[in-house]
């Protein structure tokens, strides 16, 4: 009885320590947040204003950094498809031989290894451009929104314009000049103020389906081998087919034996898994936590999963991974932006296509994480509006000069807003997380493929929210939805999807507007006849006064 009731005032004790130091913690907590919001950051940031302190402000930004963060590994994965500035120069000859141009589309070790350095490059200019995007967010717009390159334009370039490994019709200097002249183009019409006016030219119900279609593509691009957890691959008879094969043929990719067999596509099926439930339970960085769960089983070496396989190339990969800490310097794409061969169709195509999406999906954004935030007034709009979308379009060129694809602010930003970020600390937050991320680019740069499609399919089915906005009881609308949508991952063409989305909407409105207009010009004739008649009574008149 007594070593109980000793035990009992042993644990009234340790919850007495607890509450007091609870408490005092508490205390300091509030006297951190009251003296800067006193002070001049407090003031500048409008912390009491919008109801809101500094350390609600911290958790904030750490919870958007961690929702966003895989696009460090995913867009530099992405962007490095398409070999950035990597040539047949950079091929390993064959002995007593010279390399010819299909050594960037088969397996090569010098190829190989300039994109090694390319995807490292590309990791640190995503990391660049987001943490630049979101400082300036939060200091000149004062919203606590996350930017970094945006998905949808990345595999725009790497998978249209310049193509798999080059092989597209655009290098991928002229592709980077026409993110510049589209990031320039979209600074204009938002100082100007009428980035909301050309939005409101495009139908709607090709509006919902760009952001749907574009998440189609994104997800099949997830499901192939190259760039995912490579369930789907190439078939000679029905173009793609179920595989997930043990062994496959390294220049087609087609299947040679034991579909469904292939160890990294079950290990990637299980960050796809936790990715799920952890969304399914509101976890923040679930994206995360899916995409290290697979990366860390497979940097264990002698595995069936490893991403460093006992070969020359893997050796490379291990080595680098072993320095685990280092900052790596750009050195093939920051500054490579080139006109050469600008005037071209694929070009123009190319520069209104991006434009067009930039100018609805940042509109889009913007507007919807501000009504998340409850900054929107009576008349639609919200404080730090014109700002924003400026910083968007500048970040934007700093981006293209470092190499990569044009910035958007991220829906991911909704997790901070929920944890109570309404200023711009919270952007401020996100970008000094993405700048320590600068000195781990061994680690980062060590994502494996299967690490990287889970997440890709998973962004996909984010961006399908968007379907339900259509009205699919309307054919006029649903039919260009659809064939937006389809078009975009069976074309392998963002553009092609928007063009024919757009053309079937029009060649469907063209029976009501040639309608429209004959009944105009019907309306028109019976004015100038009435106006004539008018004119006839009024001549008659005068004429009979004058004989009078």
């Amino acid at each position: 009885m007594g070593g109980g009731g000793g035990g009992g005032g042993g644990g009234d004790s340790g919850g007495s320590s607890r509450v007091v130091t609870r408490n005092s913690w508490n205390k300091m907590e509030k006297a951190l947040n009251d003296a800067i919001a006193r002070s001049v950051v407090g003031k500048y940031f409008k912390l009491e204003a919008r109801n809101t302190c500094f350390t609600k402000e911290l958790r904030a930004g750490l919870a958007t950094f961690l929702t966003m963060a895989y696009i460090i590994t995913v867009n530099a994965n992405i962007l490095a498809d398409s070999g950035g500035t990597c040539s047949m120069a950079d091929c390993s000859a064959p002995a007593n031989g010279t390399a010819t141009p299909d050594c960037m589309l088969k397996p090569n070790p010098g190829y190989e290894n300039c994109l090694s350095k390319i995807k490292s490059d590309l990791m640190v200019g995503t990391i660049l451009s987001a943490m630049i995007g979101s400082f300036a967010m939060g200091v000149l717009a004062n919203l606590p929104l996350g930017l970094a390159p945006a998905m949808g334009p990345n595999a725009y370039l790497a998978y249209n314009l310049v193509g798999f490994h080059g092989s597209g019709p655009i290098k991928y200097q002229t592709a980077l000049a026409v993110f510049l002249v589209e990031a320039c183009l979209f600074i204009a019409v938002s100082a100007l103020g009428i980035r909301a006016k050309l939005a409101k030219f495009i139908p709607n119900s090709v509006r919902y389906a760009c952001a749907a279609g574009i998440g189609l593509f994104i997800a099949f691009v997830g499901l192939q081998a190259h760039q995912g957890l490579g369930l789907i691959g190439p078939d000679s008879a029905t173009l793609v087919t179920l595989t997930a094969c043990s062994r496959t043929n390294p220049e087609t990719g087609e299947c040679l034996g034991g579909k469904m067999q292939s160890a990294t596509f079950w290990l990637g099926s299980i960050g796809f898994v936790i990715m799920a439930y952890g969304l399914m339970k509101d976890l923040k960085g679930s994206m995360i936590y899916g995409i290290v769960f697979v990366t860390l089983v497979s940097w264990f070496r002698g595995t069936a999963v490893t991403y460093f396989p006992h070969n020359p190339l893997g050796d490379e990969r291990y080595n680098y991974f072993r320095k685990i800490v280092d900052f790596h310097k750009i050195e093939k794409t920051a500054g490579v932006v080139s006109f050469n061969g600008f005037n071209t169709t694929e070009v123009w195509v190319a520069l209104a296509t991006l434009f067009y999406i930039d100018v609805l999906a940042t509109t889009g954004t913007l507007y919807t994480m501000a009504e998340i935030g409850g900054f929107v007034n009576e008349r639609g709009t919200f404080e730090g509006e014109y700002m924003a979308y400026i910083v968007d379009g500048c970040s934007s060129v700093v981006a293209t000069m470092l190499g990569v694809s044009p910035i958007a602010t991220y829906v991911e930003s909704s997790a901070g807003i929920r944890e109570g970020g309404r200023t711009g600390i919270t952007a401020m937050v996100v970008s000094f997380c993405f700048m320590l991320s600068l000195f781990f680019t061994p680690l980062l740069s060590s994502v494996p493929p299967w690490a990287i499609g889970p997440s890709l399919v998973m962004v996909g089915v984010m961006m399908m929210k968007v379907v339900k906005e259509v009205e699919w009881g309307n054919v006029k609308e649903a039919v260009p939805a659809f064939v937006t949508m389809v078009l975009m991952p069976l074309t392998y063409s963002i553009a092609d999807g928007i063009v024919g989305g757009i053309g079937v909407y029009v060649a469907l409105s063209l029976y009501d507007n040639v309608l429209r207009v004959m009944k105009w010009l019907m309306k028109m004739k019976k004015v100038v006849a009435r106006e004539q008649n008018q004119v006839s009574a009024t001549a008659a008149n005068t004429e009979l006064t004058t004989v009078v």
